[in-house]
């Protein structure tokens, strides 16, 4: 931990070190044990989760045994889900997901919550930075996606407040927490910590993701068996009998 008074830098500084530092592969595989808890209801789950970058998040959960409850496969414009308890399966857009998390998100942020980067297809023109808790701080009231990433099929653009926090050390994300323009009593944030070493990068083994809305959403997340690149399928085959929900 440094104990000296922190360096000020600009926001310029601070955003280039947070992309020369942030994770870089095209493939990432990991199994997790995570904690769901939902007000007071808590449910715990093991699983694991594959990503092509910016092509598709896949994530199986096990509840007990090592068998599979839930399938959930996730493109940048769709979302396709298995409940193999119920025999039910879902295809749709990122309504799905939004209603979950009740929050808007894309597929940029959903993945960049989920291995610490920061978003690739945001503007970072409106930052500025500050020292708060030995610790560097980047932040904007208002972060849209750049031009050439907004789909015409999006409705309106979606405006984010935006705070991270930055390890003085590694330029890691440490926190993060993003609130759509408007709906300032939603917001999103994330913890990362236990960072350890990933293909001579620095990964964040633990995190906390804590979503407030109407009800409050807590999700605990410990990796391993971690590994970057190797070559990964994304099986996902609804059986016959299984029923579509809308």
């Amino acid at each position: 931990m440094i104990k000296e008074p922190l360096k000020e830098y600009g926001h310029d500084y601070l955003l280039e070190r947070l992309d020369e530092n942030e994770l870089k592969f095209r493939c990432f595989s990991a199994k997790f044990n995570t904690s769901y808890q939902i007000d007071k209801k808590k449910i715990k789950f093991k699983g694991q989760t594959r990503i092509k970058k910016d092509s598709v998040i896949w994530i199986s959960f096990s509840p007990a045994l090592g068998i599979e409850m839930v399938r959930l496969m996730i493109t940048s414009d769709s979302i396709f889900y298995i409940n193999r308890m119920d025999k039910t399966y879902f295809m749709g857009d990122y309504d799905f997901v939004n209603q979950f998390l009740e929050t808007r998100i894309d597929f940029d942020i959903l993945q960049s919550f989920i291995i610490g980067n920061d978003f690739q297809f945001y503007e970072t023109t409106n930052f500025r930075a500050s020292i708060d808790s030995r610790e560097y701080k980047l932040s904007t009231a208002r972060r849209q996606k750049m031009k050439k990433y907004f789909k015409k099929m999006e409705d309106d653009k979606l405006v984010l407040i935006q705070n991270i926090w930055l390890d003085p050390q590694t330029f890691k994300i440490s926190r993060v927490n993003i609130k759509e323009y408007g709906k300032e009593h939603k917001r999103l944030a994330a913890r990362y910590g236990n960072f350890i070493e990933l293909e001579e990068q620095l990964f964040p083994s633990h995190i906390i993701f804590d979503i407030t809305a109407e009800k409050k959403i807590s999700i605990d997340i410990n990796y391993s068996k971690l590994t970057l690149d190797n070559p990964l399928n994304f099986p996902f085959s609804i059986p016959k009998n299984y029923k579509r929900i809308e």
